[in-house]
Order: C-alpha cells, then structure tokens, then sequence
C-alpha cells in the first residue's frame, strides 16, 4: 500500500499533467484558429487557417501586422518555396498570417481573384476579418502564394525644409516602400512600382511634447487608399505574372498643409514641388532596381500611379536628364528609367491651369503664385515644377492615361495636353476612359484587363 505522501505525489503529477495539457492546449488554440470565409471569387466559404507570430509586431495603433495569404490558386505559383515554409517565414518575420485557401477553384485566377481582394481590404479597413477587429489599418497586406514582402526599404530621406511642418520636424525622416516578390522563383518577373496617394508625414503631439510616430509608414492606410477607392490593381499583379511595390508619396507632410520657409500656410496645399519630388521618385526607382537584383526580378520596371500618386508617378517617365534631379538620392549610379506607366487624373503641367476658368483646380490656381511668383514672370520656374517638362524624345515610356469623363474637368485637360504631347513625339499611349464613375480606379475585368495586358506587352511578363 502506498503511504500518503507517495498518493499525494502521484495525485500532484496527475495535475500537473493535467495543467500542462490544458495550459498547451489553450496556447495552441490561441495561436492558430481555423474557420470558413465568404468568398466572392467562389461563391461559397472558404477555409482560412489563422496563425499568431510567437513575436508579433504591432502598428503604432497597436493593432496586428496581418498578411491575408491566397493560397492553392488556379494560377501558376511562381515562388518555387512550399507554402509552410514561406507561411513560416512570414510568421518569423512578426506578421499574423491568415491563410486563405481556394482549393484550386477555377474562379480563383485572373481576374475573378481581385473581387476577394477588394472584399479583405474593405474588411480589414471595416476592423471586422476573419473574427478580428485589431488588424493594423495601415500595415496589413494580401499575398499571393509564393511570394512575400520586404517592408520599409528605405527610398530617400526626406528635406524638413521643403514643407516646414510641423515646426519641430528638423531632422529628415527616411521615406519607406515596401516590395512584394516572389520567392525563388525559376523565372525574373517585372515589377509595379506606385507612388501612394496616402501620405506619410512626422507628427509632433503637443500632449506628449514630442515628436511620435503616428503617421509614419501611411502609404497603405487602407482608408485613403486600397480600400478607400477599392483599388485591387497591385496586389492582384501577382495573378498576372509580376512583382509590385508602392513607396510613400513624395510630399512628406499631409495633403492639405505644408508651407515654404518664412510663407503662408498652407501654401501647398494639395500639391508637391520640385526638384523635391522628381528626386524622390528618381530615387525610388533607382533603389527598386537594386534590390530587383538581390530578389530575382528582372531589370523592367512599370508606374502606376492615381490622383496625386499620378502627379508623383508621372515624374518617372520623361527621358530629360536634369543634373539636379539626376544626382540626388540613393544609388545614383543606378538607372532610374521606366519601360512603362498607367497614369489615372492627376496633375503634369501647372502652366495651364488658368487655361480654363472653374474647372476644378481653384486651389491650384490660387496658391501656386504664393510659393512660385507670378506665372508671367517666372514661366521657366513653373514649367520645371510638372513631369510635363521632363519629356523630350520619344524615348519616353509609352503610357496609358485612365479616367473618367465625370471627374473634375482639369484631369482630363491635363492628361489630353500630356497625351498629345507624347503622341506628337512618337511615343505609345494608349486610353482607358469611363469604366466608372467620378474619381475612381478601375475595378471591372474588362478595364483591368486592359491595365494589365498593357504592362504585359511592354515589360515582358513571362508567359
């Protein structure tokens, strides 16, 4: 018989066990979870399978880095990697992962898939996917199987003295972009490069009395960008055989603010000046093909770019050689040339605004002179300031001009000058126009077709 202290023993380790198996199961539970999701692209719910990092990363806000994963598409998986070992590697990386899986529908392919994208961004910005409501609004992304992300490469730092705000921001911060590639892949893909039309900018919070964090890193603010005009065109490159990145806008302050030294406030609102931007998006360019060549891709490089992301954009694709823009940045002996661009309404030549009166650009007209002096006066300043002055030859990069005949009029005066400048040159442009409404982004299959057939033929996608 045993004595009492050798039962009280046994009972202890049999609670133990029991404590451990619990505490375990709870642990595992609470790091992975699986359930079923509506699915536009199939028609049905689908599984997901979510993971916790053991080290996540969190957004200033403190919500989750999450990577939405689509995983057994009806597409060819150009990353060679099995799916475990790049989930693994996200996770390793900080990201909460949400598995998708399509279990090879057949609707799960070009360009059915950019319906679900818009539907998890629109969820994730709505703070409601997959049961979770604390996935960062800002830093959360949709991956393709076989590919993964290279987050806030530094592209640039930035001049605090351009825009003056807040008064506190002395010291340039670095602008970011983030690169998505696939991962050892048998075949180099071209890239998409954009330019967000959500801004980055420093923040100084008088509360804290200290410069914060806060807005850094916006160039994927879910609210002012995929979400918020259901842009599905760079995360979906991947069904069509590309490799994409968006970098923080050039104008490193909010959209509406920013003033020269010793100016009016507010004197730039709604618009960026040179040489800053032109050297910020050389610089990009120059940086996204440097490291093109540590991930595998191949040397050809695309823009697209909408609203002021097609301002900023637009500054890649002229072949004039100006040594101020040229010899600023990062990676200057690199080429900063494009081999094609889809420009949306945006803005390329301030010297036509007065052109015609009431048609959408007050703004512009109206405080354009508070930062570059009267038109009349000081026309060779005002030309240098638009990618409009940056196009020579036709050794431009063809373009393709995107918009809707309801937008603000000025878009389309804009593009229509630039248009015929280019084909004046000799250079390809094509056009993609009313496959909407207003100021929008295409979304249909037949206009995204269209986008993505156009940058296919002219960077060589693999077949």
């Amino acid at each position: 018989m045993k004595s009492t202290s050798a039962a009280f023993s046994t009972l202890s380790a049999k609670n133990y066990l029991f404590s451990f198996l619990l505490s375990l199961i709870t642990t595992i539970s609470s790091w992975a979870t699986t359930g079923k999701w509506p699915s536009k692209v199939t028609g049905g719910k689908i599984e997901y399978l979510s993971t916790e990092s053991k080290k996540p990363i969190k957004d200033y806000n403190g919500n989750y880095l999450t990577v939405v994963y689509l995983k057994n598409l009806s597409v060819k998986k150009i990353g060679r990697n099995s799916i475990k070992k790049d989930v693994n590697w996200l996770l390793s990386q900080g990201y909460r992962v949400i598995e998708l899986d399509y279990s090879k529908n057949s609707n799960a392919k070009a360009l059915k898939i950019n319906e679900d994208i818009i539907a998890i961004n629109d969820s994730i910005a709505a703070g409601n996917f997959c049961g979770y409501k604390n996935c960062s609004q800002y830093k959360s992304y949709v991956l393709f199987e076989g590919y993964r992300i290279a987050r806030d490469v530094s592209y640039c730092i930035d001049d605090p003295k351009v825009y003056n705000m807040p008064e506190q921001y002395t010291i340039g911060d670095s602008l970011h972009m983030d690169i998505i590639y696939p991962a050892n892949p048998k075949v180099k893909v071209p890239t998409i490069l954009s330019f967000s039309y959500s801004n980055s900018h420093a923040f100084y919070d008088s509360n804290k009395g200290m410069l914060t964090d806060a807005y850094k890193d916006q160039r994927v603010n879910l609210a002012y960008s995929f979400a918020g005009f259901n842009d599905s065109f760079l995360e979906g490159a991947p069904a069509n055989g590309m490799a994409w990145a968006i970098a923080d806008h050039p104008k490193y302050c909010p959209w509406g603010k920013g003033k020269p030294i010793n100016g009016a406030n507010d004197a730039y609102k709604s618009f960026q000046t040179n040489p800053d931007a032109a050297q910020k998006v050389k610089s990009a360019i120059r940086t996204l093909r440097f490291f093109s060549k540590q991930m595998g891709l191949s040397n050809k490089i695309g823009i697209y770019g909408f609203s002021r992301g097609s301002t900023a954009g637009s500054m890649a694709i002229g072949d004039k050689k100006v040594k101020e823009l040229e010899n600023a940045g990062f990676h200057i002996d690199i080429s900063d040339d494009v081999q094609a661009a889809a420009l949306g309404p945006g803005v390329f030549d301030y010297t036509i605004i007065y052109n015609t009166p009431d048609n959408g650009d007050k703004n512009l007209e109206q405080r354009c002179p508070w930062v570059w002096g009267k038109l009349d006066d000081n026309r060779k300043l005002w030309e240098s300031m638009g990618s409009y002055f940056l196009i020579e030859t036709k050794a431009t990069a063809p373009t393709l001009f995107f918009y809707n005949t309801d937008d603000d009029p000025y878009y389309q005066e804009q593009i229509t000058h630039l248009k015929d400048k280019l084909d004046y040159l000799g250079v390809p442009t094509f056009s993609l126009i009313n496959y909407g409404k207003g100021h929008a982004i295409p979304q249909t299959s037949s206009s995204l077709n269209t986008l993505y057939s156009f940058f296919k033929e002219y960077l060589n996608t693999p077949k």
